[in-house]
This record gives C-alpha cells, sequence and structure tokens, in this order.
C-alpha cells in the first residue's frame, strides 16, 4: 500500500469573503494560508500533495502556491468541473455553484491509490492537526471503513466577524463520531458560543463542543462509497434544489456509518484554528502567522529561497 497524501479542495469561491480567498496573501512573506497547513504537513510526514482546483484559476493558484510548494512536496493537481457528472445528468442552466465536497474528492479519485487526508484550502489546522492525521494514517495500510476526522473544540474556531457555520459532532464512548448535525448560524458572544435556527432565538453551545472543520481521513474504499451516493443526491437535487444543493463529505460520511460499512474516530486537535470567513478576519489570520513565525514556528520563506 501506498503512503498516506494529502488532498486539498481549492475550487471554491469564498461567496461571503468576496474573492478567490485560496490565494490571498495572509504570511509576511507572502504566503497563502494553505501553504502554512502544506508546510504543517510536510512536517507531519506527506510528501504528496493532490489540489483539486477549476481549470480556470490552474495559472493564477500554480504561481501563488503550487510553485511554491513544489519545492518541498510532490504535487499534483485535479480539476472539478461543474459538467463532470454521471451518465444521464447536464447541469442545470444557470447553476454556477460548485457540487460541493464529494465531488472535489471524486475529482481526484484517480490520483489516490492508498490512505488519504482531505482539507479545505482556506483553512489554518496547525501542526498537531497533520501529526494526528498522518500517524493514524499510516495504521489504516490494507483496511477497508476505518475513517477518521479530526475535531476542534468550537471555542477555538470562531470569528468576532460574524456568523459561521460548523458541523456540530455527537461523538460515542469510545472516541467514534456518530453524528454531524450542520449548525449554519453560530456567533461568538461574552456569554460564549451562541446558535439559533430561524434567526431570533438563540440558544448556547458548550465552549468545548467538537466540531470538524473539514479535515478528515479515508482508506481508499471511500471513494467508490462517493460515486455510489452521487447519484441519488443528484436525483434529489436535481429535483429539489437544483441551483444550491451540495454533496457534502459528512453526509457521505454518515450514510457510510449508518449503513455499519465504516467507523469513523475522532481526533482531537488542542490547536487554534484559523479562517478567512470574512474580509475582516484575514488582519487576524495575518497577525497569527505573523507571531507564528516571530517565535520560530514557521521559517521565512517556508520552502527556502524563492
Amino acid at each position: 500500500m501506498n503512503k498516506p497524501v494529502l488532498v486539498v479542495m481549492a475550487a471554491g469561491m469564498g461567496s461571503r469573503y468576496g474573492g478567490m480567498k485560496q490565494i490571498d496573501p495572509v504570511g509576511p512573506k507572502g504566503q497563502p494560508i494553505v501553504e502554512y497547513s502544506l508546510y504543517d504537513a510536510h512536517r507531519a510526514g506527506f510528501e504528496t500533495v493532490i489540489f483539486v482546483i477549476k481549470h480556470e484559476i490552474e495559472e493564477a493558484f500554480k504561481a501563488a502556491i503550487g510553485d511554491r510548494v513544489s519545492q518541498g512536496m510532490n504535487v499534483k493537481y485535479a480539476f472539478q468541473q461543474l459538467d463532470e457528472l454521471p451518465a444521464g445528468f447536464t447541469i442545470p442552466e444557470g447553476r454556477v455553484k460548485p457540487w460541493g465536497t464529494c465531488h472535489a474528492v471524486l475529482a481526484a479519485k484517480d490520483l489516490i491509490d492508498g490512505p488519504f487526508a482531505v482539507i479545505n484550502a482556506d483553512d489554518y489546522y496547525g501542526a498537531g492537526a497533520f501529526k494526528l492525521a498522518y500517524e493514524y494514517l499510516r495504521t489504516l495500510r490494507g483496511k477497508r471503513g476505518e475513517y477518521f476526522m479530526v475535531g476542534y473544540a468550537l471555542k477555538n474556531t470562531l470569528t468576532e466577524n460574524g456568523y459561521v457555520s460548523r458541523g456540530v459532532c455527537t461523538v460515542n464512548e469510545f472516541g467514534f463520531l456518530k453524528e454531524v448535525r450542520e449548525r449554519t448560524h453560530i456567533i461568538a458572544s461574552c456569554d460564549g458560543p451562541l446558535f439559533t435556527e430561524d434567526g431570533e432565538m438563540y440558544r448556547r453551545l458548550p465552549d468545548d463542543t467538537t466540531v470538524s472543520m473539514n479535515c478528515w481521513g479515508f482508506t481508499p474504499d471511500f471513494l467508490d462509497a462517493l460515486a455510489e451516493g452521487f447519484v441519488p443526491f443528484l436525483n434529489e437535487a436535481m429535483e429539489n434544489n437544483p441551483m444550491k444543493a451540495e454533496y457534502y463529505l459528512p453526509t457521505a460520511v454518515s450514510r457510510q456509518l449508518d449503513r455499519h460499512r465504516a467507523t469513523a474516530r475522532v481526533l482531537t486537535c488542542p490547536d487554534r484554528w484559523y479562517g478567512v470567513t470574512y474580509h475582516e478576519d484575514r488582519a487576524v489570520v495575518a497577525k497569527a502567522m505573523l507571531r507564528k513565525a516571530e517565535e520560530g514556528e514557521y521559517p521565512r520563506p517556508l520552502w527556502g529561497k524563492k
């Protein structure tokens, strides 16, 4: 079985952020946020990264990220395109939104030949997340249906600049994932995290609530499960929400768990997660990356001479 690889989902555009935040510089030497994750992944043991992008951003993405990262890792590219659909399906007229994170991973299917981790391109996960991920993936060689998720304490993932969506996790007594429930409107407050379902009544969530930030690990059989679930997803999407429906990783994982085809261990990461959901978040992330560089956690530049 081949060594674990890292899949980075970078095809989406930040609707609330307003722009291609995957390549927006936040580091003291102009590094995009994903470059820090890749550096941490490389230090943890990952040698190969597969970027899932769109053809439309290929040149800009390679110039801003891929070419630099190739100094330290084996870089491959997969392309998530709206028209990459099973036979019998076509793009609904007027749809521009990608088909979701499961579709992104399926785009990389032909490049994955072993256990793999999946992350977002616009998130900073912390070095601890990749150490946990790589070490766990190393134990999965030759196995089937053994997944994991790196979870974070909710309080370590919030922004002061607006509401966020988080996958709130239920974990059993043995440390395995039971359920991920999407909460689409969570805010930070002086009383701690609050969420609302109707935009009016807010309820408290504990600070240490485990949430998913789309840092997953899978055995290769998960790719077949994604392909199997894509057709029923599309059938429902075309009927009920053809413009916006998305095929999400937590949904696909839950489907496997419900059918007793897989288990998903929850690996808890104590690090602070950073992301750029809103334009105002960029300054927060930039300050944090500068501090980490000054404290010696990261070299400047990350990959040696440019």
